[in-house]
């Protein structure tokens, strides 16, 4: 069998693994199109090449707003590899704890919202704390991650927490241990990662599937749709409809921030 095809052959499996999760796919679906049709957002969020997840989610064409892609550069910003922004400053703090809850800060949650967090491991800090974060506010956690990987690596927590115990609901890539599918003859080392692919075909599946929902609750989605589809003026409006309409929901992620969720009742005058 040729390299190619130990890869295709993999990346196949992966597909069956995705149809082995249809109901998941469907419920994380049906927490998401809830989240996007109370004019609220699903928060995504990956570090290192996680990230890519996120932006495959939104923005992108084929795509649609209620998603809100939390990319922290430090964390995912790393091809210059060696120097400064590279990948042993991203490896490192994403195992510092506290800088979760640093990020989110920024947003003002709730328990209408629902966030879908990727991590292959699912044993890096940052990702872990992300989603223990969300389920304390009330919110749903979907975490993608890769199973066979994630059971034979050892969390960098020092209770020894994974992201999976932090989800209500998990979804596997399909992927195996150590990411690598391909074995190269004289090569001690497998290349060739497959989580992205496995991941791509599970965030793609819930996309088309919140699309659906949404549509059946008389409430389709602008999509970002190319050119050569919808024809160029089509195209242009979808497209700043989408960002506006994102605009608009971000707006509510940030209107109340760092205002206490109580007030205080007035004092009322003693009457003598």
């Amino acid at each position: 069998m040729s390299l190619t095809n130990q890869y295709l052959q993999k990346a196949s499996a992966m597909l069956d693994t995705a149809g082995q999760q249809v109901d998941a796919i469907q419920q994380a679906a049906q927490w998401f199109s809830q989240t996007i049709l109370a004019g609220r957002m699903v928060h995504l969020f990956g570090s290192g090449h996680s990230r890519i997840m996120v932006e495959e989610m939104w923005p992108r064409y084929g795509s649609f707003a209620g998603f809100n892609p939390i990319v922290e550069l430090s964390l995912s910003f790393h091809n210059l590899v060696v120097g400064a922004n590279g990948q042993r400053q991203a490896m490192f703090l994403e195992n510092v704890p506290g800088l979760a809850q640093r990020i989110l800060r920024n947003y003002d949650l709730s328990a209408q919202d629902s966030a879908l967090v990727i991590s292959s491991s699912g044993c890096n800090v940052v990702p872990i704390e992300m989603a223990e974060l969300f389920q304390q506010k009330g919110i749903k956690v979907v975490a993608l991650i890769t199973k066979q990987h994630a059971e034979k690596s050892v969390s960098k927590r020092p209770d020894g927490k994974k992201l999976s115990d932090f989800a209500d609901l998990i979804l596997d890539t399909g992927a195996p241990a150590g990411d690598a599918m391909v074995t190269v003859p004289g090569l001690d080392t497998p290349v060739a990662p497959g989580s992205t692919v496995g991941g791509a075909v599970l965030v793609n599946c819930i996309k088309a599937e919140v699309a659906g929902l949404l549509t059946q609750a008389g409430c389709p989605p602008t999509v970002l749709s190319a050119a050569n589809v919808v024809g160029p003026e089509r195209a242009v409006t979808l497209f700043e409809s989408a960002y506006d309409e994102h605009a608009h929901r971000l707006a509510k992620l940030y209107e109340r921030v760092g205002i206490p969720s109580y007030v205080s009742e007035p004092q009322k005058p003693v009457v003598p």
